[in-house]
Parts: C-alpha cells; structure tokens; sequence
C-alpha cells in the first residue's frame, strides 16, 4: 500500500492528507437539519449528518488528494451509528481510489494487539468465511507499550501490503512531558525514530518502508532529526494550519525526491467555509470551500519545497 501512497501523491503532484474529523458542530445547519428530519436528534441522525457531510467533502477534492485520515474517536462518540458511518466512510473512499489512513492509534499487547490489527487492517475468520471489518490501508499505533504492542501490526502489514504510521514526536504542547526526556543523553522520540526504522527495514516496498512515523509540524527541528534516523519511513505530519504549521515549516519532512512526507490538515479543510478567507462560499457551499482550501494547501507546501 506504501507503494500506491507514493504514486498517488506522484500523480496528483499534492503531499497531503485530508483529516475527516467531523465534529457536529463542524456541519452546516441545513446538512443537520436534513439527516434530524429522518432520523430525529439520535446517534443515528448525528451519524448521517457525519456520513452525508463527509461525502460531499470527499467528492468535492477526491481528484485532487491522495490520501484521506478518518479519526475513529470523532465517529465511536455517536456509538455503533457513529462506528457505521466511519465503515461507510472508509468504503467510500476505497471506492474513489483514495488510501484511507484509519486514525486509530491503538497500542496494547499481545492477542489485544492483533485483534485490533485485523480489525483495521486485515480479515478475520468465521467459520469457513474471513472478513475484512474496517479495512483501512494504513493505521496509527501508539508504540508506549514496546515491540509487543507494534509486532501484531507489522504481520497484518506483512500479509496484507498494508501499512502503520507509528507514533514518534505528537504536534500537541504536552507531548514534551515524555516524548522529550533524555536517556542516556537523547530524547526518548529520538530512540522511537530508530525502533521505526528497524520495524520498517523489514516491511520495505518499492521506493520506502510499510513502516511510517507520526511527527508533528509544530516540531519541525525535531522533524529535520528525525527525517535523518528514519530515511525510508514515510512521515505523516499532522499539526498543519489550525495548529499552526505552515508549509515553510515542513521542508525537513521531506527528502530530496520531494517524497517522504504527507501533510495532515483536518478542521483547516473540512471546516473552510468558517474561516474568513472562504467565507464567500458560505454553509451552503462547503464542499467547495473545502475544495478551495485544499488547491491552497497544495500550493503553499509545493511552493515551499520548489524554494528550498
């Protein structure tokens, strides 16, 4: 799946990501009012509102993106309604050619580790019969628990040429009270960045590795570090826009291919028409707003790689 990454970003000339983490109050009132008016004010009809906003952001930018990253916690919070229209999500994008990258981040060990593992990235059995559940292409793993906790997820990987984002150094302010403490002179992410290169060493494809890292734009001299320990995991970069990173920012992720990169940008997308640069589109036009935000995002990251 590595290998399509790479050639889908190739194609659409666009390193990025769409995050799809709906929140309710991210959607358009009359998109609500819709899904309330068959479904009344339910999970179910909350989980609509979600599915029919998320299909019309996805048919608005599908040619322009590679890749599209579903954080699941923003669909479990409406139940097993919300658990369906994540499933819905993920199937619709397969079906626009897009990688889905399942935000998951899982992390736990043993048996616990590969349920989870099969559940987002591989088949399970019943009786004669095996199932894909979630079938995403990617998945995020928390690696705290150690190589009992990832190992699960690199035979999934392995069998199925599906991949991980592991992750490394997070975007958010406190990720500093444990991802930054020395051992023995280093910062803890720093020796992460080296266990993802070992994993990834044996998961290769084509050009990089099966094995990628999570490492957030507002870090991006922590990024430059890691790009150097981790040459072949492809680096999926959240924290870009709303959190503040801006294209200028990122240049490090990347190699000199222009390659091992994918910027993730959620709210800055899929809520564009609340922001005052395109407030022209208004609520009716979302999708279009989110489209416009995306050829922006295009442009200010390729314009900074084309200067560095």
């Amino acid at each position: 799946m590595i290998n399509k990454l790479v050639n889908k970003i190739k194609q659409t000339g666009a390193p990025i990501v769409v995050g799809l983490d709906p929140m309710l109050n991210y959607i358009p009132e009359h998109v609500q009012k819709k899904a309330f008016a068959e479904y009344g004010e339910t999970l179910e009809g909350a989980a609509e509102a979600i599915w029919q906003f998320n299909k019309e952001i996805v048919d608005k930018t599908c040619d322009l993106i590679p890749a599209v990253k579903p954080q699941i916690a923003m669909y479990e919070q409406f139940g097993i309604p919300g658990l369906m229209a994540f499933k819905k999500t993920v199937d619709y994008c397969r079906e626009k050619d897009l990688v889905v990258i399942g935000d998951i981040k899982r992390g736990d060990i043993g048996s616990t580790s590969a349920a989870y593992a099969v559940g987002h990235l591989g088949k399970v059995q019943v009786g004669s019969k095996t199932y894909a559940p979630f079938d995403e292409d990617f998945a995020t793993v928390n690696p705290y628990l150690g190589s009992d906790g990832v190992n699960p997820f690199t035979e999934v990987c392995r069998q199925e040429k599906k991949g991980l984002f592991i992750l490394v150094k997070t975007s958010n302010p406190s990720s500093g009270e444990f991802q930054d403490q020395l051992i023995d002179g280093r910062p803890l992410y720093e020796l992460v960045g080296e266990k993802v290169a070992a994993w990834g060493a044996d998961c290769m494809g084509d050009e990089y590795s099966y094995i990628g890292a999570v490492v957030g734009a507002t870090y991006p001299e922590m990024g430059k570090v890691l790009r150097r320990i981790m040459p072949k995991a492809y680096i999926l970069v959240p924290g870009y826009g709303a959190q503040g990173g801006q294209g200028k920012d990122l240049v490090h992720f990347f190699n000199e291919d222009g390659l091992g990169a994918i910027v993730n940008s959620s709210r800055g997308i899929i809520a564009a028409y609340k922001q005052d640069a395109y407030a022209q589109f208004g609520p009716e036009n979302f999708g279009d707003a989110s489209r416009a935000a995306v050829k922006a995002m295009i442009d200010d990251i390729g314009g900074a790689l084309a200067d560095r």
